[in-house]
């Protein structure tokens, strides 16, 4: 049996492992979660779990297939169009805006799809593109348009994005890590 990856999802919104169903109901971005960790996991459920991840997609305009790999501690700021390809990795402890998009180059020498370190923070709007990879303790401001490599200990903001080295990049936007 697979760990249960969502215990440490819910520990970075509340500093519980174990939360009641009225706040799974009241934050639909944690309640996403919940059901993409039931549906990666597999079982006997799983069938009513894709139903009921589709019927959400739709309602909260999430879009995470459960083919991404996503390591502990994922968090969601705000729900409401987020787009991640299906063949991203996303690393631990990481928060995602609204707005996110994560998405594949189909052509050209970053074809394929982003790897997301640990530790990584992706502001609003901020789009993510193409074969590259994000090392870890990464900051993204918002609006920031990545088709290049960022290296560890990285703050990116504009458009075109510019790479700020700093050492504790994420240490007020990453918080109860897991």
């Amino acid at each position: 049996m697979k760990e249960n990856l969502f215990k440490y999802d819910i520990y970075r919104y509340t500093k519980k492992y174990k939360v009641d169903f009225r706040y799974l109901y009241q934050h639909p971005e944690v309640h996403y979660l919940k059901i993409f960790r039931k549906v990666q996991s597999g079982g006997i459920l799983t069938p009513f779990y894709k139903f009921k991840m589709l019927s959400m997609k739709k309602k909260y305009h999430i879009q995470i297939p459960k083919e991404v790999k996503i390591d502990k501690g994922f968090y969601i700021g705000h729900w409401g169009r987020i787009i991640i390809n299906p063949h991203s990795i996303i690393g631990k402890n990481c928060n995602i805006c609204t707005g996110v998009t994560i998405g594949l180059e189909a052509r050209g020498k970053r074809e394929g799809a982003p790897i997301i370190g640990d530790e990584v923070y992706i502001g609003t709007n901020a789009v993510i593109v193409g074969k590259v990879k994000i090392g870890n303790n990464v900051l993204i401001a918002p609006n920031c348009y990545i088709n290049f490599d960022v290296p560890s200990n990285s703050i990116v903001i504009g458009n075109p994005g510019k790479i700020i080295h700093n050492d504790n990049a994420t240490s007020k936007y990453i918080v109860n890590k897991c």
